[in-house]
Formats: structure tokens, sequence, C-alpha cells
């Protein structure tokens, strides 16, 4: 199996003056293949050259069009969780941090220029302790958040963010709490419960002291969702459950107001949780008060349907869409089928259902899959960085994301492709500022497959390895 192809067609498509005329057919095409047996890893191949004909004689063909536009996109990446902020930080030498975050977030010399990344509003299950912003002893509350800070991020969380903003300014960064600090819930912990009656405007103000803390850091939050996975509450780490109910009185009544009066333009997203319950965003969103207030809906890979995103885009289509946590792990172990779920659920099947921002989970774990205080005990990083040497291997969602964010500019717009056809799935961009097409094909067959990919009466052939 093989993340066969992606074609960046400098200039293709319409001419920057909106022109119908084609383009030169000596154009080149630059091709980079990852395979499932790893002897190709976004190795570029051979360029290949468009020709006249729009006869294709091959199996699988694949239209593109550049006048059929889409979603603006804000790009792929990954989660700076507090277990990737440490192992980055401290388990790495200077050099060696330096040159890893050059390599996800820069765009010379190979690197994936990552483009989107989020962060987790105190502990997740993937930290060394479970904590919030507002800590109180038991049996005290802090209503006026006189006692909030975001300390725990300085030592590594908000170093790494500034390293990675100063090699690419576009990046783009989401937050989101797994839980609202103990005081605030029915439980009276971090883990389970849900909000007290008199703790939403107090959570309110949680997000806004945040957001204005982390932006005096030089850091800019563009993007929150009010919980993490809602629906579900954790055993061993933290999590709270967030029903719609609850969701659209805190966005409608508290979060959002309060953001607009404060002029913070930080867009807040619904839901955070699987493709397998589209009702839940569905009724918060038909609330029209918090509705005025939510900018889109984000999703997690962990049950359902891809194509779940375009069901409730399709209910509201004024309403972004974000597809924001999936994870690897050692319950996956080969590589090839690794790469060609990524791809074709992801990278292909997200876009395609609206994802402007395409996340994967921890952005960096060690060999023994953490540091973590409960939760996920065998998940798998982008990268697994060796907490003894500092050494990086760099693992299948590495190469399936980097097909897109290295090519795919933050701004690009998708474009219509042809997909599905002879088991070759697709998706196009076009990046605006210079007009060259993205093209991401992925072969999920078992045997190699020829492919002719045609636009504007002009084509180009390739051999998709199996």
């Amino acid at each position: 199996m093989s993340v066969g192809l992606i074609a960046v067609a400098t200039g293709t498509g319409c001419a920057k003056s909106g022109s119908m005329r084609p383009e030169p057919a000596s154009e080149a095409v630059q091709v980079y293949v990852t395979t499932g047996d790893k002897a190709r890893l976004l190795h570029r191949e051979g360029d290949l050259r468009f020709g006249e004909t729009t006869a294709p004689d091959v199996g699988a063909t694949i239209d593109v069009d550049a006048a059929m536009r889409y979603q603006e996109m804000v790009g792929f990446g990954a989660s700076l969780t507090d277990a990737s902020a440490w192992l980055i930080q401290h388990r790495m030498s200077p050099a060696q941090r330096d040159a890893l975050l050059r390599e996800l977030f820069g765009r010379e010399a190979g690197g994936l220029g990552f483009s989107f990344a989020r962060v987790d509003m105190g502990a997740s299950d993937f930290s060394r302790s479970h904590y919030s912003y507002d800590d109180m002893p038991a049996g005290q509350t802090d209503p006026t958040l006189a006692r909030f800070s975001i300390e725990p991020d300085r030592a590594e969380t908000i170093p790494i963010l500034k390293r990675a903003l100063a090699i690419n300014p576009r990046l783009t960064l989401m937050a989101s709490p797994w839980s609202a600090p103990a005081w605030m819930k029915t439980s009276a912990s971090m883990i389970k419960g849900t909000l007290r009656p008199d703790a939403y405007a107090p959570f309110a103000e949680y997000f806004r002291k945040f957001i204005q803390a982390y932006a005096a850091d030089g850091i800019p939050v563009h993007l929150i969702s009010v919980q993490n996975e809602p629906h579900f509450e954790p055993e061993n780490y933290p999590g709270m459950r967030l029903d719609p109910p609850a969701r659209a009185r805190l966005v409608g009544q508290h979060l959002g107001p309060l953001l607009a009066r404060s002029g913070i333009r930080t867009q807040i997203l619904d839901w955070d949780h699987n493709w397998d319950e589209p009702n839940s965003p569905m009724q918060m969103l038909s609330d029209s008060t918090a509705r005025r207030y939510v900018a889109g809906v984000a999703w997690h890979c962990y049950g359902g349907d891809v194509a779940t995103q375009s069901v409730v885009r399709d209910a509201f289509p004024d309403k972004d869409v974000y597809f924001t946590e999936c994870s690897g792990g050692a319950w996956a172990p080969k590589f090839g089928d690794n790469l060609v779920w990524t791809v074709k659920n992801l990278i292909i099947g997200s876009t395609r259902h609206w994802a402007r921002g395409v996340l994967m989970w921890n952005l960096a774990l060690d060999q023994g899959h953490g540091p973590h205080l409960g939760g996920c005990g065998d998940c798998r990083g982008v990268v697994t960085i060796d907490s003894t040497s500092g050494a990086v291997t760099r693992n299948e969602e590495y190469y399936a994301f980097g097909h897109a964010s290295r090519f795919v500019r933050p701004g690009a717009r998708r474009i219509a492709s042809s997909s599905g056809v002879e088991g070759v799935e697709s998706v196009a961009f076009r990046n605006e500022d210079d007009g060259s097409i993205a093209l991401i094909v992925v072969n999920t067959n078992t045997q190699a497959k020829p492919v002719a990919v045609r636009t504007r009466g002009r084509v180009f052939r390739y051999a998709l390895a199996a």
C-alpha cells in the first residue's frame, strides 16, 4: 500500500488572472511517494510532464478542476500536549530541540510546515500531574479567579509554542480544557462530574483569563472548544460531561457575550468529540442564542464515520469544520495499514468533508508511550523521542501528515478532484499565493495501480505502488 502520490504542479489550473487558458503542457509535476514497506518515505521521484492528450489509456483517472473551490485551509498538525512539551524541552539537547521544531513547523530543508496545533488547558491524560490553572484546597472556591495562573505552562508549553511561532508565524493555535477546576464541578474533582450551576460565569472567565494571559506572552489563541470530549467522563484522568443544553448555556449566556464584550476574537468550536454522535452538536447549535457565538464544529476519530462531518455542515452550512484529534498506537502495529487509514480518513476524508484544519493527537511521546497519568497507555506520537538520548523516530503519522502539510499552505483552497475510482482516493488543493496545486492520492489496493491525472485538457500518468 502507498500514499502513492503527491503531485505539486506549479501554476496548474486557472492562470492567476482567472483566465481559463490552459497552462503550457511542458509544466513539471513534482512527485513524492511513501510506501507501506518504508522503502520510500516522502521520497521525491523524478519529475513528470503534462501531455496534451485528453484520452487516458490507463485504469483510474483523476480529474482535477481548480475552478470548483471549497473551504479555505488553516492547515495540518498535532497537539502539543504536556507530555510532548516536557519531552521536547527536557529530554532533548538544545540543538536536537531546535532541529526537531524546525523540521516539524518549518518549510526549509524538507520541513513538514505544520501550521495547526492544539494545547490542553490544564491537565489531560498526557500530563505528569492532574492540575488546572486555579486549583484550590478541598472545600474552598475562587469565584473571582483571584488565584488564576498559567504558571504551569511556563516551563515547557509556552517556550515551545514561542519557538514554533518564530519558525512559522502562520501557526493557528487551538486550546481545549479536559476539565474545569475541581471546585467548579459537581464531583469536586478534576475527574468526572459536570459544571455546578453557579460555575458557568467563573468558567467563562477562566477562558477569558487564559486567552488574555497567552496573548500577553505573545501567543495568540485562535480557536477554543469549551470541553474536550464532553460526553466522556474518564475513570482516571481529567474529564467533564457537558451535554448540549449545558454547552449552549455556557456559550450563549456566558462565554460568547464575555469574549465579545472583551474584544476577544478567539473563535468558539462546539463538540470536539467523535463522529458517531452528530445529534449532540446539532442540538447545541439549534439553540439560537448559543449558535450566534459558535464558529464551527470539531471532530475526533474514535467512533463513527468521517462523512458525519458533512451531515452536520449540511444542516448548518455557515459553521466551519475542524478535525481535532486522532491517535495511532500499539494496537495497530502495521505501518502500511496505518498509513493508508490515516491518509484515506483524515487527510483525504476529513478535508473532503469540509475540515479546514486537521490534527493528530500527541506531537511527541517517548518509547514507553508517555509520559501519561491515566488514560491511554499505548498511544503513539507523530514522532517518538527517546527519553535517554533525545533521538527521534518518525512514525507513520509523520509521513501521512507530511504529504499534506509540506505542500498545502495556510490559505489554500480545496478544489475538486475525482476520488474512489478503482480504490484510488484523492483530494486536491490550490495554494492561493502562487497558484500551485497539491494533489494527494492513496492507493488502497494490494496491487500497483496506474493512474492518469487530467486537468484542463492535459494529462500526466503515474504508476502508484501497491
